[in-house]
């Protein structure tokens, strides 16, 4: 019998090679990325505006993978918002709200910082996930991620007990959402 823990990794696994497989998609000519083609970007302090993998979550071809890789498209996606140096917008369904944030910091080490705090502030279960420089769900089942200088969080606190198609918990909607968003972050 498998153990619910083994069961949310391998649902993360999957979503992550459907996710990596669809990062870069729809571009004009018709493939995807390559090894040879993904971009290395040195990481940056926060700006006067937010970065293009921070804007990415909120965008048109995060909505199509994020919809590919749940099984539902959203009615809506609020318009982003940029406050505090984070980017923020939410995905909105008929049975429910999923809400991506991106916060940039000045440097790893405020960036540590402010992760370690999310951590205590939100409370985590389990063991450490395997997304981005490190992840963890937190006790409702939203996912806390890092990469380079930035932290994303996946709020499912509005998302009903079983969601997307197939229906999957909380927790995995926010695995799945972390692995689909992290899997095309170039760092920029």
């Amino acid at each position: 019998m498998n153990s619910p823990a083994r069961v949310v990794r391998a649902a993360a696994v999957l979503v992550g090679a459907l996710a990596l497989g669809a990062c870069g998609s729809s571009s004009s000519s018709g493939t995807g990325p390559t090894s040879s083609t993904v971009e290395t970007v040195k990481a940056r302090p926060a700006g006067v505006n937010p970065s293009k993998s921070a804007r990415m979550v909120c965008e048109a071809e995060a909505q199509g993978d994020l919809a590919e890789s749940l099984g539902v498209k959203p009615t809506q996606v609020t318009p982003p918002t940029w406050i505090d140096h984070t980017y923020s917008c939410s995905y909105v369904y008929p049975d429910g709200t999923l809400t991506l944030s991106v916060k940039e910091l000045d440097s790893a080490k405020q960036t540590t910082r402010y992760f370690d705090q999310q951590r205590t502030t939100l409370g985590h279960k389990g063991a450490n996930i395997g997304i981005g420089q490190g992840a963890f769900s937190t006790t409702n089942g939203s996912l806390v991620a890092r990469k380079d200088w930035k932290v994303l969080t996946v709020d499912v606190s509005k998302i009903p007990p079983r969601f997307g198609q197939p229906p999957i918990t909380p927790t995995e909607v926010g695995l799945a959402t972390g692995e689909t968003v992290m899997g095309c972050w170039s760092g920029a």
